[in-house]
């Protein structure tokens, strides 16, 4: 269960800003015929901040229905609401969803005893398992190895997302949760020493760009293959930075756009387009990469 490579996906939008889903589909086929494991719908790279409940499920509904059952879908549901959080999760339950994928809390700031009063209650309003999600950088609060162990405890909480990108807490909070607690990485520049390191995959933002290269990366180093595995992931290591000059999914919209397999990068406000400097630099890592030719 959700182990491999998943992918960040992105949003896609038009030029007025309205849900592109002829994209949406064209990038769930991409997924699917690349060997992607799974679909993360509406996380962080999917604009989730910016896009209000009934887009937020139609998308991740149509995710759904484009994947065909060929691979599983997560939907983002959280929120720093726990409410809101508990709304998603009943809204999108019945739809044919894999699992859902819940934040730390963002902006209010919550302690550690109320990390686990809310993620509880998240798992307790779903029949479907619950990776939690640690993103300081974006959420500023930092959900501890501690607090994880005390969540693991619960039959819905599966596993973790970890985006911190460092690997002494992968090992601290091995040491307190169950062998089967999913560990995810949520860093892809740190994803492959995060798999060697006894990982169990990666919510990835580079596979929006190379989902086969991801796949075969996660697919060589769960199998012990830590070798090809850092052969694989040294070749794209340019993509891993490049994406993150500037605030995801910036760069990966723009990047999918040039790649043709999204009509447009355009952006939810406030995020706006890349600058012309950082569009050149992705197009010459990309080329590098073999992404263009």
């Amino acid at each position: 269960m959700f182990t491999g490579s998943y992918v960040a996906i992105v949003t896609p939008m038009d030029d007025q800003g309205n849900i592109d889903f002829a994209s949406l589909k064209n990038l769930v086929e991409f997924h699917a015929a690349n060997g992607t494991h799974g679909i993360v719908a509406v996380g962080t790279t999917g604009e989730s901040a910016t896009l209000p409940f009934d887009e937020h499920i139609d998308v991740v509904k149509s995710t759904v229905e484009y994947a065909q059952g060929a691979i599983p879908v997560i939907a983002g549901s959280g929120a720093n609401s726990t409410a809101e959080a508990i709304f998603l999760s009943e809204q999108l339950a019945d739809c044919g969803i894999a699992g859902f994928l819940s934040v730390v809390p963002y902006y209010n700031k919550p302690q550690q005893r109320g990390l686990i009063a809310h993620f509880k209650a998240v798992a307790d309003s779903t029949d479907l398992p619950v990776l939690l999600y640690n993103v300081p950088g974006r959420t500023v609060t930092d959900m501890l190895p501690e607090t994880v162990a005390v969540l693991a405890e619960h039959p819905k909480i599966v596993g973790l997302k970890d985006a911190t990108g460092d690997l002494k807490r992968l090992k601290a909070t091995q040491a307190l949760v169950p062998k089967d607690f999913l560990l995810l990485s949520g860093d892809d520049q740190t994803s492959c020493a995060f798999l060697a390191a006894g990982g169990h995959g990666v919510i990835s933002v580079t596979a929006n760009l190379v989902p086969k290269q991801m796949s075969e990366l996660c697919n060589a180093a769960l199998a012990g293959d830590i070798a090809l595995a850092e052969k694989i992931d040294k070749s794209i290591a340019g993509l891993h930075t490049a994406l993150f000059i500037e605030p995801n999914p910036v760069m990966p919209k723009w990047a999918l756009h040039r790649m043709k397999l999204i009509q447009s990068a355009c952006l939810r406000l406030p995020l706006v387009e890349s600058e012309v400097k950082s569009q050149q630099l992705i197009e010459q890592v990309m080329r590098s990469s073999g992404v263009l030719f």
